[in-house]
């Protein structure tokens, strides 16, 4: 099971679907773009939703009701019904347990990368769950173009091994979209936000699909996020039964 992302902010009691109909500024520049993202960056402790998961490998398709629960930079905690698969990730390590094959996992980003097909870290996972950059963008330059009524943000300099391009919406400067191609490996991630919600006067997607390509390859994963509630004490509960199998990562 996998363990594992012109609009008006108004005060709300439930979530409202955001619809995307902003138009391309051709004079925005790279620095206020990147202001712009930064200010819908989202500021809560605690988020908890449901999560509607559905995974497709080749032929073969899976759907999962999950429950996720996030403490800002600390966890992200995936939980499916009766507790019969859970995840829990931090910035340190990756863990997570499946009772129907009776197998565990206690390591690094490994598996991660394994299953999305490219290496992200904690805090990219979460952004990646919020609808924000994957990328801190204060820490590179960048080039501004548009692709499909989206602003496009690549680095100027791409990196070695791996090229991205990042999509931000002109409606309200959360991510349409990201893509990661790691040619030499022949690996490519992408994502698209398909939805987004209002919840408390923030943005949070509605509806995310990733697809991950390898050597010709594909993994689909589609997410749903309903019922998200903000700020409240939550548990995060994980301990790997006895008598598990351990994954091992070649």
């Amino acid at each position: 099971m996998v363990v594992l992302f012109l609009t008006v902010l108004s005060s709300c009691k439930t979530a409202k679907t955001v619809l995307s109909s902003g138009e391309i500024d051709s004079d925005l520049s790279v620095k206020q773009l990147i202001k712009s993202t930064q200010k819908q960056e989202a500021n809560f402790k605690t988020l908890q939703s449901k999560l509607d998961l559905e995974y497709t490998e080749g032929k073969k398709s899976q759907s999962f009701n999950l429950t996720l629960r996030i403490e800002k930079d600390k966890a992200i905690w995936i939980s499916a019904t009766l507790g019969l698969a859970r995840a829990l990730i931090t910035p340190d390590k990756v863990q997570f347990y499946d009772k129907l094959n009776n197998q565990f996992f206690d390591g690094d980003y490994k598996i991660l990368s394994e299953i999305l097909g490219t290496e992200l870290d904690f805090f990219q996972v979460q952004s990646l769950l919020l609808g924000e950059s994957i990328l801190n963008l204060s820490k590179d330059t960048y080039m501004l173009s548009s692709t499909n009524n989206s602003y496009s943000l690549s680095p100027k300099k791409q990196k070695a091994l791996y090229n991205l391009m990042l999509l931000f919406n002109p409606s309200h400067f959360k991510m349409d979209g990201f893509m990661i191609s790691q040619p030499l490996e022949n690996r490519q991630l992408n994502a698209q936000y398909k939805k987004y919600q209002i919840v408390k006067n923030q943005l949070f997607p509605e509806e995310i699909e990733i697809l991950a390509n390898q050597d010709n390859e594909e993994v689909v994963i589609k997410l749903e996020m309903k019922s998200i509630s903000l700020n409240e004490d939550l548990r995060f509960p994980f301990r790997i039964p006895n008598g598990f199998k351990e994954i091992v990562l070649q």
